[in-house]
């Protein structure tokens, strides 16, 4: 046996593993989402939070996920961010994102609708309607947006790729609460609204899972062929 023997067989065990593995942590993405999913669909049940319970301590914040609430108070238009590569419907677009100004001083990140990209230019954002008067919002609580990859550290300005609650509080000097309202109902702005359930695309994890899974099963196999199978049919002969 020669010194490549032992390195082959290295290469094809950490192959295997890594494989093996993004295959297990596709199998959890799925389990996470289906379970996140269950989850709304048990608390959409319950009556609405009001905003003495949020933020306030009354109950873990955990505990309010996926919850329905509502929250009255003014948009806030010039602290609007939009939130770029979020499709909607299989079209590419911006979630809209404002804050809401709360009668005690504190705001909340609402998430309020969608809006398609400009085919031609990225940064030209579809016209839609702002209310200037006290409004009430309903809606669902979230923990985030939802984080997307991203080369850099946090963006800047209107149109980005992500958006931290905490940092986007240091940035603005505003009381933010440690959540986010996805609005759920609205008048005619101009947003869409159709959020897709959290489980929509639970069968791309599985669908991944198996093509990892699979490579793995290759590569061991690939080497059990080449490497015992064949040498063994040939001693025999």
């Amino acid at each position: 046996m020669t010194w490549r023997e032992p390195l082959l067989r290295l290469a094809v065990l950490l192959l295997a593993l890594l494989t093996a593995s993004l295959g297990v942590w596709q199998l959890q993405r799925a389990a996470q989402k289906t379970a996140l999913e269950e989850l709304r669909q048990a608390r959409a049940h319950l009556p609405p939070l009001l905003l003495e319970a949020l933020g306030a301590g009354a109950q873990p914040e955990a505990a309010t996920w996926q919850r329905r609430a509502i929250v009255e108070g003014r948009w806030l238009p010039a602290e609007t961010v939009y939130l770029e590569n979020r499709p909607m419907n299989g079209r590419p677009g911006f979630y809209v994102v404002t804050p809401l100004l709360l009668d005690d001083g504190r705001a909340v990140l609402v998430q309020r609708g969608w809006l398609p990209r400009h085919a031609q230019e990225r940064t030209r954002i579809a016209a839609y309607e702002t209310v200037q008067t006290r409004l009430r919002v309903v809606g669902h609580i979230a923990p985030d947006f939802g984080r997307l990859y991203e080369l850099g550290g946090a963006g800047f300005g209107a149109i980005r790729q992500n958006l931290d609650v905490a940092s986007f509080a240091r940035e603005t000097q505003r009381r933010l609460l440690p959540l986010v309202i996805v609005q759920d109902e609205g008048d005619d702005d101009g947003l869409l609204r159709q959020w897709p359930r959290i489980a929509s695309d639970v069968h791309r994890n599985y669908g991944y899972a198996l093509q990892w899974f699979g490579l793995c099963a290759l590569v061991i196999g690939l080497y059990v062929w080449f490497r015992i199978i064949q040498p063994r049919r040939r001693a025999g002969r």
